[in-house]
């Protein structure tokens, strides 16, 4: 399930400069978490803001960030 959400989120240098987006649009992943971070609910991004984008979309930004948050990091002792 979670590769597949994965799927709808594209890296391409002639979009957004590289920067995760959305299904090749150019919302990027940062924008979709800034404004659940603002307060707004998934339903208020898709009616109110980001018109474009489907619930799942939502999801895929929120497992990516997850994804990249809990990436392991090696320290050399």
């Amino acid at each position: 399930m979670e590769t597949n959400l994965l799927a709808r989120i594209t890296s391409d240098t002639k979009i957004c400069g590289g920067k995760p987006c959305v299904r090749g649009m150019r919302i990027r992943v940062v924008d979709v978490l800034e404004l659940l971070a603002s307060g707004l609910s998934p339903q208020q991004i898709i009616t109110e803001e980001l018109p474009d984008l489907e619930e799942e979309d939502i999801r895929a930004c929120l497992i990516y960030a997850a994804s990249k948050v809990n990436h392991p990091v090696l320290v050399a002792a």
